[in-house]
């Protein structure tokens, strides 16, 4: 197949990069029967790392809209894997939480993900990952 265009935009390249790693992921998740997608997985380390989230909170730091927090929550919320509790001051809000369940499911299977991400980085130097990094960081910044 001829080199198109599109196929030189770091954008496109990032873009299929991560698809291609969202993919795998899936691939080892589904092969593990987990019973959760790679997004599921996404939020429920983000509450893993951060403790008691707002939605909006878990929406910002996901960068994904708050519907699609809903849903997922939902999901999450039937698995026994999160906790949503009224926020006092404002009924509207919920505050989320891993129950011991999710914490367990977390720690669990962290070893497998640390392998994947391995698995991403392998080959690179520190410097490259460094310098990978702050290239990110940049587009982010002009994108932002």
């Amino acid at each position: 197949m001829a080199n198109k265009e599109i196929e030189s935009v770091i954008l496109f390249q990032l873009d299929i990069t991560n698809k291609i790693a969202k993919q795998f992921s899936q691939r080892e998740f589904d092969r593990l029967k987990l019973g959760i997608t790679v997004d599921q997985w996404v939020l429920l380390k983000i509450i893993d790392d951060f403790g008691k989230l707002s939605q909006i909170e878990l929406a910002q730091t996901s960068v994904r809209d708050p519907a699609s927090i809903t849903r997922t929550l939902d999901l999450l919320e039937k698995k026994g894997f999160v906790q949503r509790n009224a926020i006092v001051s404002d009924r509207r809000q919920y505050s989320i939480e891993l129950t011991s369940e999710g914490k367990k499911f977390v720690t669990e299977n962290m070893v497998m993900v640390k392998e994947h991400r391995n698995k991403s980085i392998a080959g690179f130097t520190n410097e490259e990952l460094n310098s990978l990094s702050a290239m990110l960081n940049r587009i982010q910044q002009n994108m932002n």
